[in-house]
């Protein structure tokens, strides 16, 4: 067969590299495998939320779909040669093709810093961690502090990375000290509180969270050896990144989903509200009422019945001062 007839990623030539260490033909159907899986696993998740869960408990599905979502975004930009800046190397040696840059009159090389990767970092990393901290029934406080340093952490390492001077390794620091510390909350005090909400949830915690933990502290090494030393390639970045995110996103989304779907939700206290229920129940009747939400829903107080987080149950009335405990 005429190999003008087959199918080619042309993209390096479509848009052209920005830095003489920069991706490969080869980086790039890698990294279009990369953005199919993680649209395909957006898009099943979602469904197997619709499909599994009732209306007020597909939280978990509707958050790894998200951050599996932004992560295809960012995937599809990488693969097409964009979302990246040349940023000259701290550490110089040889190119791609073993080249000696002197030789070939570059003084300082400059390499592609994939700003792309950092934006998607910055949305899925704390949903991330949101799925995890949603099973622990951990004090908002600490689950802000949560977001809080997983930003930093994010951050940093951006900076780090567009520093072309060994002023990158403060931030990298920065960056470690930030991780060191979700770490701490993740392994203390959330897996105590998950304690409280009985053994399965325990349980289900531990692993997810000492899943993520494991994968999460390779990053920092592969950011190392490429954005800080410049050691590997840039092709060999993409395969690492790739893999761990795809181990770090919808497979470890997957495991988590699954092994929720074996507990009661009702113990987190995370499903809709019995008013909110009954504005859909009247949606799916047709009965339209004058708030647009169902009449019978709207015009009748209905009680409600929430989780706290000692697991007793709620019970409001409507009526000021009525609430009472049981």
């Amino acid at each position: 067969m005429d190999a003008s007839l087959l199918k080619r990623n042309n993209v390096l030539d479509v848009n052209p590299t920005v830095a003489n260490i920069d991706i490969t033909t080869a980086a790039s159907d890698w990294l279009w495998a990369v953005f199919a899986v993680m649209a395909l696993s957006a898009i099943v998740l979602l469904v197997l939320g619709h499909a599994t869960r009732p209306i007020g408990e597909r939280a978990f599905h509707e958050l790894a779909a998200a951050l599996c979502f932004t992560a295809s975004i960012a995937y599809y930009s990488m693969a097409s040669d964009l979302g990246a800046t040349a940023v000259p190397v701290e550490f110089i040696r040889g190119g791609t093709l073993g080249e000696n840059w002197v030789d070939v009159g570059v003084l300082r090389p400059t390499r592609s810093i994939w700003y792309a990767r950092y934006i998607d970092w910055t949305i899925t990393t704390p949903l991330l961690l949101l799925e995890l901290a949603l099973t622990t029934a951990l004090p908002l406080s600490q689950v802000f502090g949560l977001i809080f340093f997983d930003i930093v952490m994010i951050i940093t390492g951006l900076l780090g990375a567009l520093t072309p001077t060994r002023y990158k390794w403060g931030f990298f620091t920065f960056g470690c000290v930030a991780m060191l510390w979700i770490f701490w909350v993740l392994a203390v005090p959330a897996r105590k509180s998950a304690s409280h909400l009985g053994t399965d949830f325990h349980r289900t915690y531990t692993s997810s969270a000492l899943m993520l933990c494991v994968l999460w502290l390779v990053y920092p090494v592969i950011w190392a050896v490429c954005d800080g030393g410049n050691v590997i390639t840039p092709t060999s970045e993409m395969v690492a990144y790739g893999v761990l995110d795809l181990l770090a996103k919808p497979v470890f989304s997957f495991i988590h989903v699954m092994q929720l779907s074996r507990l009661d939700y009702a113990r987190l206290g995370m499903s809709s509200s019995k008013v909110s229920d009954g504005a859909h129940q009247g949606l799916l009747k047709g009965d339209q009422g004058p708030t647009g939400y169902g009449s019978s829903a709207a015009a009748t107080p209905r009680p409600s019945t929430a989780v706290v987080g000692d697991g007793n149950a709620f019970h409001h009335t409507g009526a000021a001062n009525t609430d009472t405990a049981v």
